[in-house]
């Protein structure tokens, strides 16, 4: 899956290196696993190359494995796409993303290869790395609204909070966490009291457990560590209602009115997930928050999952 995902980030290069036919250096990374190319997602706003959409022709014949695959790729801060994409990310971090027309082009985009699965939801996979994990995890949201559950890899997957990761002390960690609990979940029952009409978009998304990949060193996603320890830290000081209540809202998205249905949504906020951990050292930055760590065949890799109940 990363390596499909890193596919889409050589076709845009391609694009804006004007590689075309035997010079493009794009199809080895999905025909070295018998994959082909079925679509090319392009952003109408500068043209740039976002998305694929894959098939696998012998999933006939491997019940488990994926038909169809869409993967989404995250930031290329080189000329030709630099500005669409900060802009995007910036729509993130605010929590906006789902407006915007790359989102809305990703999620038609999805809904229609889910129809060309014709009832074999299971067959369609989704992928994305940094920025197109949060376009992959806002289409999957919607699909999962919609009775529709869809395997998905979500990789260095940004998580836009305060980095406490960074703390090495594991107890001022989770001081600093209980605290931001209580006020989280104070601030949510005084702000949620009455006004959602029953809506609870956690429940809701219960099925959908997707599989979230990060570096505990890249401080764009390594929140996703914390968010779901938290939770079982919570159950364990005997403040699971709290610590349930807080890991679903946080006190800026509730403030600004964000998770209301028909408004902005916060995408980081999971009710389930397959949490794989890279345990290895990492030189930089770069390099933590990077799609080719992925598959280096000597990973340290540490998975737990986490069920919302």
């Amino acid at each position: 899956m990363a390596s499909l995902v890193h596919g889409v980030y050589v076709l845009e290069r391609d694009r804006q290196g004007n590689r075309q036919g035997h010079e493009s250096r794009a199809p080895p990374w999905w025909r070295f696993f018998h994959f082909e190319m079925q679509q090319v997602l392009v952003d109408a706003a500068d043209n740039s190359i976002f998305g694929a959409v894959y098939v696998f022709p012998g999933a006939t014949n491997a019940a488990s494995a994926p038909h169809y695959v869409v993967a989404f790729r995250g930031t290329v801060t080189k000329k030709a796409s630099a500005f669409r994409d900060l802009t995007l990310d910036l729509h993130l971090v605010r929590n906006c993303l789902g407006g915007t027309s790359r989102s809305q082009s990703a999620i038609d985009t999805v809904r229609r290869v889910v129809a060309w699965a014709a009832g074999q939801h299971d067959r369609v996979w989704l992928a994305g790395h940094s920025l197109g994990s949060a376009i992959s995890a806002l289409a999957a949201k919607n699909m999962a609204r919609e009775g529709v559950v869809l395997t998905t890899f979500l990789f260095n997957a940004p998580f836009p909070s305060v980095p406490l990761e960074m703390i090495e002390d594991r107890r001022v960690k989770q001081g600093i966490r209980v605290a931001k609990s209580f006020v989280t979940a104070g601030v949510a029952a005084v702000l949620r009291t009455g006004g959602d009409g029953g809506y609870d978009p956690f429940a809701v998304l219960a099925r959908w457990v997707p599989n979230v990949f990060v570096h505990p060193e890249d401080h764009i996603s390594s929140g996703y560590v914390g968010y779901f320890d938290h939770r079982k830290e919570m159950e364990d000081i005997g403040a699971g209602a709290v610590g349930r209540l807080a890991t679903r809202n946080s006190v800026k998205d509730l403030l600004l009115g964000i998770g209301r249905p028909g408004g902005c949504e916060p995408l980081h906020l999971f009710p389930s997930a397959v949490l794989t951990v890279n345990r290895g050292p990492s030189p930089d930055f770069r390099m933590a928050h990077g799609i080719q760590q992925w598959w280096k065949p000597d990973l340290v890799l540490e998975c737990s999952a986490y069920y919302y109940c």
